[in-house]
């Protein structure tokens, strides 16, 4: 079966036909580093990363890119005397690091700073102006503007006309002579620090928005690229003056067009400007990583995801199960399980995933399989188990949702095996109570035992135990 994709310019599924099927070449707009990030921005990374580990799995290597805005008007106002922005940028770009990077989202191939390509932004600038796309301000501003109305497609990715649109409000529009016309290059100003300025032909300043990423996706990725990735708040105005611009230099651009749904709170989008949003932070130290990465994949990337308290309660519940499945197989089943992954995914997983990253319907695979793998061992059928938990833990690895959803650090695993200890010895204590009949003693360790969320199974292969999920 052929991946096919949503892509937002052409309003439908598209089979997915690579430039290079042996490196698919992935740009995705990164973050804002003006404070740090809330759990959308992680939810933003997580979708991209799904979508890459499939491609990966489907082609082999992936090339993707994932830029930081580090200099922007919302970074130096967020700035102060004793941090000036670059430091603010810098220490806020680590914040959104340690987000993903708990969550499990791979580091991107490249992950390039707005402010280390400018020289290529103001080469595109000028391409633009010898096109007739681009004008220097008449005001003596130093601003640089596109020109709207001299590209005919612009609003194709938006289905939008121009008279339709409101005004760009990221330049003062004395300048403009259309309202809609963005700024390319914005002239400097006496309240902005003079370390967050770059000479430039049109006079001193810094890039716009909208020039940052086309000039970085083409730097890392040329000219044409398979899939522009980012939220859905992204599609206007940012996407669609990236395409304008770019397409209008004479770059193929992005071939496919996807874009994920919004974290909301009561049906409304959660962002910094509404003053609305959980940081990430507070998420990540309230609940254990893993069931963040599973609450936060469970709805379809393309959906709005309004999250509560009960979605990480199911997701930690979903994952106990997944986790006790495999427990149980690994006591039960002799001889060691080794797996493959690409040869041990369920048909119907890779159709669910083929089906624009059917994420949710891949995890009711997940789940299908695990019910399918108790029965086979409850029945003593051991080979049934053993395809179980070879497909389990195959869907699990594509997914990103490999571990326990206790932890899975050097300092979890220690405590796993302590953990482990004591509770065998507990169970040899009642082994040893009941063989002596002392029944009241044996049922005071079985109590003790389920008092602290464990559960015993005794099998004629001997006693073991789980966390209760």
């Amino acid at each position: 079966m052929t991946l096919r994709l949503y892509d937002t310019r052409a309003q439908q599924l598209r089979d997915f036909v690579p430039l290079d099927p042996e490196n698919i070449t992935m740009y995705v707009c990164g973050p804002t580093v003006q404070s740090g990030p809330h759990i959308g921005h992680v939810r933003a990374a997580l979708s991209f990363d799904l979508l890459r580990r499939w491609l990966e799995l489907r082609h082999g290597r992936v090339t993707f890119v994932r830029n930081v805005t580090d200099i922007d008007d919302k970074v130096l106002a967020n700035a102060t005397d004793t941090e000036p922005w670059w430091a603010l940028a810098y220490r806020m770009e680590q914040e959104f690091t340690a987000a993903y990077s708990a969550v499990g989202i791979l580091a991107p191939t490249y992950e390039p700073r707005a402010t280390a390509s400018v020289p290529q932004m103001q080469e595109l600038i000028a391409q633009l102006i010898e096109r007739g796309h681009a004008y220097p301000a008449p005001d003596g501003s130093g601003d640089v503007y596109f020109d709207v109305r001299s590209w005919p497609d612009y609003g194709s990715l938006t289905h939008q006309s121009i008279d339709a649109m409101e005004a760009a409000a990221d330049a003062d529009p004395r300048g403009k002579r259309n309202p809609q016309d963005f700024a390319l290059w914005k002239g400097a100003k006496p309240e902005e620090p003079a370390d967050a300025t770059w000479a430039s032909p049109w006079g001193p300043g810094r890039p716009g928005w909208h020039i940052e990423c086309s000039a970085m996706s083409k730097r890392y990725l040329g000219a044409e690229f398979d899939i522009h990735g980012g939220g859905l708040d992204l599609r206007f105005p940012h996407h669609e003056n990236e395409l304008a611009q770019s397409t209008a230099a004479g770059d193929g651009f992005a071939r496919y067009w996807v874009h994920n749904g919004l974290v909301t709170v009561d049906g409304q989008k959660m962002s910094k400007s509404l003053g609305n949003f959980t940081l990430a932070a507070d998420v990540l130290e309230a609940h254990d990583p893993l069931v963040v990465r599973y609450a936060l994949a469970a709805a379809h990337y393309r959906s709005s995801l309004d999250l509560s308290e009960s979605s990480f309660t199911e997701a930690e519940a979903a994952l106990g199960r997944i986790d006790t499945f495999r427990q149980r197989a690994h006591r039960t089943i002799s001889g060691g399980i080794g797996w493959f992954a690409g040869q041990s995914l369920p048909a119907a997983f890779t159709a669910a995933m083929d089906d624009d990253l059917g994420v949710p319907q891949a995890l009711a695979v997940l789940h299908e399989t695990v019910r399918a793998g108790n029965s086979a061992l409850d029945a003593g059928e051991t080979d049934a188990a053993h395809d179980a938990f070879r497909a389990v833990t195959a869907m699990t690895a594509v997914l990103g949702l490999t571990g326990s959803s206790a932890g899975n650090d050097a300092s979890a695993s220690g405590a796993a095996i302590a953990l482990d200890a004591l509770v065998q010895t507990m169970i040899t204590q009642r082994a040893q109570a009941r063989a002596d009949k002392d029944w009241a003693a044996a049922d005071r360790i079985r109590d003790a035992i389920a008092a602290a969320g464990i559960t015993l199974e005794d099998t004629p292969a001997g006693t073991h135990w789980s966390i209760d999920g």
